[in-house]
């Protein structure tokens, strides 16, 4: 999909960093990641794919500009306490997840390919946020990296999972049906068939927001012995 006349004029819309990182995003978004080329998204905008090496000098610096896009879209709550601080960064994060699930792989891994001190702003930014809210909660700077750590392992590994969340038969009704765990052999897989019911009622937020109550009431636990 090109970009149009610019009404009136005869000329395209002027181009620039910002254009050229939507119209990719919305290229992974539809296509995904193996989509994104130069000359895809050359010929989404309009534009001759040399011309984009202007705002991207190649496809790596296309994710890095990705990630901190998306990134950059991260709400971290203020003027609440650190706990519902993170669980409303958690569900912001999961929100984010779900309008651009192609690019979730992407946020995990990408900026692990670059130092840290090399990353693009954006997508460090949340990090000091976090540490900030942290510190100012009373955990010792090294404490709160700790925490920040444990956070995005448990909410990195929580949204995979949810992605990935699939059923092998989503008109059945019966759980064990509807999930395909009538190939698991019922003596060798007996807990795993009795909780077919709640599998299959999987609730993406609310499975959420038990995870963070046990992480995030561990923490609190361990912030209080310190204090003492």
């Amino acid at each position: 999909m090109s970009e149009g006349n610019t009404a009136g004029s005869g000329r395209k819309p002027r181009l620039d960093r910002a254009r050229v990182l939507s119209a990719a995003l919305e290229l992974v978004d539809e296509e995904g990641l193996e989509a994104l080329t130069m000359r895809r998204l050359g010929q989404r905008l309009g534009r001759d794919p040399m011309s984009l090496y202007r705002y991207a000098e190649n496809r790596s610096a296309l994710l890095d500009g990705l990630t901190e896009l998306v990134l950059g879209q991260l709400t971290v709550p203020h003027g609440m306490d650190w706990q519902a601080t993170l669980r409303g960064a958690a569900h912001d994060m999961r929100r984010l997840a779900l309008l651009h699930p192609n690019v979730v792989p992407l946020l995990m891994t990408r900026p692990l390919s670059t130092p840290l001190g090399l990353r693009p702003h954006g997508t460090v930014r949340p990090l000091e946020q976090i540490l900030a809210l942290l510190i100012d909660a009373g955990f010792t700077p090294a404490a709160a990296l700790h925490v920040y750590r444990a956070f995005y392992a448990f909410l990195y590994g929580h949204l995979l999972n949810e992605l990935q969340e699939l059923v092998a038969n989503p008109d059945e009704s019966d759980a064990v049906l509807r999930l395909g765990l009538y190939h698991l052999p019922a003596k060798e897989f007996p807990r795993l068939r009795a909780l077919a019911p709640v599998l299959a009622d999987y609730d993406g937020a609310r499975e959420l927001d038990e995870g963070l109550g046990i992480l995030l009431s561990g923490l609190a636990a361990a912030l209080t012995a310190t204090d003492k």
